[in-house]
């Protein structure tokens, strides 16, 4: 496929370059020596009268092609001694300005050289500085439609881009990815030496967003094997594959056609309900659904009597329902599932917006 990268990529770490394409760098430098060469063409041929070439009959002086030699062998330092300049006014014109743009020269295709070794060197050390750091991050495989949306989300609710690694093969993903901040590994994450590249072993949460349900599940099956502790979530196709990926070793499945196909459905049947579900699944207006801890005045109560509209409460790992009789009255430690405003930032550290400590804070 064009978009797929060849195999000498595979599996080597991106990181977000600040700095001008590469090929802009070499073009300008070869526009520049081009343009040195051509100046002192065009200065040895006006003052051609004061030059001699030892093959040449005396008389017969210095052309166009005599310029251009004694340009390009004088630049390069080699200096064969055929072409000399006799006149007082060329060794002057060779003094202050041929010398001058030969230094030029070799500085411009030598500092050409230097700066692409330091790059290399530079971008080793960057991978190997993210490297060490890479610890408890989240992996991101497939940047499609779906892994930017899920970064999207993880980026405005405070997860810092640095935190972040993309796993992808496609070329357009890499500068897509890139475009957006983010480190990328690039390559199939149904092989283990991909994924050990992007330190699935060290994180904390992995994000399984392929197109295809069987690389969906084999790319699972990798991940689990790495880390067994990673919290890992997986988007399948069809409804029927949501076993498969979960026995694979996921955490949570979301299937996204049946997902997309029932908001569509509830559109139709109800406008302002399918209004109301695509407010909660957008971002930065409107309605947000988001998870806090409960604090400590709000210990003892119903969940129906607090201010954020309760919808769920998590309890020793189990979630349920608001009014479900297990949970009439919040006690420490639950947390709790909410609906507010998108201004109050329902995601951000605890202490939360009403600056009162957690239940989970205390004794």
């Amino acid at each position: 496929m064009p978009d797929e990268l060849n195999d000498d990529a595979r599996g080597r770490v991106r990181l977000p370059a600040i700095v001008r394409s590469p090929v802009w760098e070499l073009s300008r430098r070869l526009i520049l020596a081009i343009a040195l060469l051509g100046f002192t063409v065009a200065l040895v041929y006006f003052d051609r009268s004061g030059y001699r070439d030892a093959n040449d009959p005396p008389l017969y002086g210095v052309d166009l092609v005599d310029s251009i030699y004694y340009t390009t062998v004088t630049l390069s330092t080699t200096g064969y001694g055929d072409i000399a300049p006799v006149s007082d006014r060329a060794r002057l014109i060779n003094a202050f300005l041929v010398t001058p743009l030969r230094i030029a020269f070799l500085v411009l295709l030598i500092g050409t050289t230097i700066e692409v070794l330091a790059t290399q060197g530079r971008e080793l050390l960057r991978v190997a500085r993210w490297r060490k750091k890479m610890d408890e991050h989240v992996v991101v495989i497939g940047y499609g439609t779906k892994g930017r949306s899920a970064v999207d989300t993880l980026v405005n609710n405070g997860l810092d881009k640095e935190s972040i690694v993309v796993v992808d093969p496609s070329s357009t993903a890499l500068g897509e990815a890139h475009a957006d901040g983010l480190a990328v590994v690039t390559g199939d994450a149904t092989r283990r030496e991909v994924l050990r590249r992007a330190g699935v072993a060290r994180a904390s949460q992995v994000i399984i967003t392929t197109d295809r349900d069987d690389s969906t599940v084999l790319s699972t099956l990798n991940v689990r094997q790495l880390n067994p502790d990673a919290y890992v979530v997986a988007a399948v196709r069809e409804q029927d594959n949501i076993e498969l990926v979960r026995q694979s070793g996921a955490d949570s499945v979301v299937t996204s056609s049946d997902a997309v196909g029932r908001l569509l459905g509830l559109s139709t049947l109800s406008p302002t309900l399918g209004s109301v579900m695509e407010d909660l699944l957008t971002y930065g207006e409107g309605l947000e659904v988001a998870e806090r801890d409960l604090l400590v005045p709000e210990v003892g109560k119903q969940p129906q009597s607090l201010p954020d509209q309760v919808i769920a409460v998590v309890r020793d790992g189990r979630v349920h329902r608001y009014f479900d009789p297990a949970v009439t009255q919040l006690v420490r430690g639950d947390r709790l599932i909410v609906v507010r405003p998108a201004q109050e930032l329902p995601w951000a550290p605890r202490p939360g917006t009403h600056g009162e400590d957690s239940s989970s804070d205390e004794g």
